[in-house]
């Protein structure tokens, strides 16, 4: 982390949340971001505890709390007008950081696991229809300063869309990461590995880039390259579609994660397996993925009220 957080708590408990914290980086893989986006968590509800109980709290009385004092603290973040998303997450960490203690045989306590989380609006992935996709994919090149940074940028929407990237999974590929079986090797969240299909346009469009591309890039180097031939930052593609987004007229939802999410939809549209869709973007739980069937029954929706002559 930048800065340490310093808990309010006894030092038998700071001495668990480090460990806490190094069993999420090693054993979980989680990345350092999200390390510091669950100690942050953390540390609001120790900050409440403190001022709930007017002591500073040990294993002892962690292991003590009653399921009215959990229940406190969520009504304590939802008075600081809190979105319901975030109060869910800070459950999670709290969670998460219990149900370590109870693995490690520190301290157990139920009444946390029977607490309910906030009941969350449900949200549906923003994708583009697939003539919206082919216009960004055709304008991606234009608004780059040389010719190759143009291709780049098409080789990267390409593959975003082509491949159901995420951003950060997209600009981590390296030179020699597409084997010989046209497959892409990814490491997703929490450093799970998949393959991935490549489609020829993909590979056609990478070699384009790779073509004009005044660096030599070697195997095992970044893949796609900024202006000084360093790794290529996830702000500059953020930047490059902001630039689309307002030439082509397209909403703010137009977002690198936007053709991820059109990937999805375009496929299961196509007829695709949705446990293939599961496996192709990654997702841990098939739960995840039926939200895209969720967004084909809102499009069907639209296309029948729009089409249906009783609705003329």
């Amino acid at each position: 982390m930048k800065a340490e957080i310093r808990y309010k708590a006894s030092a038998d408990v700071i001495e668990q949340i480090h460990r806490w914290q190094k069993w999420l980086r090693t054993e979980r893989r989680y990345s350092q971001h999200t390390v510091d986006a669950y100690s942050r968590d953390l540390y609001f509800f120790f900050d409440f505890l403190n001022d709930y109980q007017r002591n500073i709290p040990t294993l002892a009385n962690l292991e003590q709390l009653e399921i009215r004092v959990f229940r406190a603290f969520l009504s304590t973040r939802a008075d600081k007008h809190l979105k319901k998303t975030s109060i869910a997450r800070e459950l999670s960490t709290l969670r998460n950081f219990y149900k370590y203690l109870s693995r490690q045989n520190i301290i157990n306590n139920s009444a946390i696991s029977i607490l309910s989380s906030p009941r969350l609006p449900k949200t549906l992935p923003k994708a583009l229809d697939v003539n919206q996709t082919f216009e960004v994919l055709d304008v991606a090149g234009n608004f780059a300063k040389k010719e190759w940074q143009g291709l780049r940028d098409v080789a990267i929407f390409t593959i975003l869309y082509g491949c159901g990237l995420r951003i950060s999974e997209a600009l981590s590929i390296n030179r020699g990461d597409i084997n010989h079986n046209d497959f892409l090797r990814i490491k997703g969240k929490g450093n799970k590995e998949r393959l991935v299909p490549i489609l020829p346009v993909v590979i056609e469009k990478i070699n384009a880039y790779l073509s004009a591309c005044p660096y030599d890039i070697k195997n095992g180097e970044p893949l796609f390259l900024g202006a000084r031939g360093e790794r290529l930052s996830p702000r500059i593609v953020q930047r490059t579609l902001e630039k689309i987004r307002a030439y082509l007229g397209l909403p703010d939802t137009l977002t690198p994660h936007a053709l991820r999410h059109s990937f999805a939809t375009h496929l299961l549209a196509e007829g695709t397996n949705l446990r293939a869709i599961q496996e192709l973007l990654g997702h841990a739980s098939l739960s995840t993925t039926q939200r895209y069937t969720d967004v084909q029954i809102e499009t069907l929706q639209k296309e029948y009220h729009n089409a249906h002559p009783l609705e003329k």
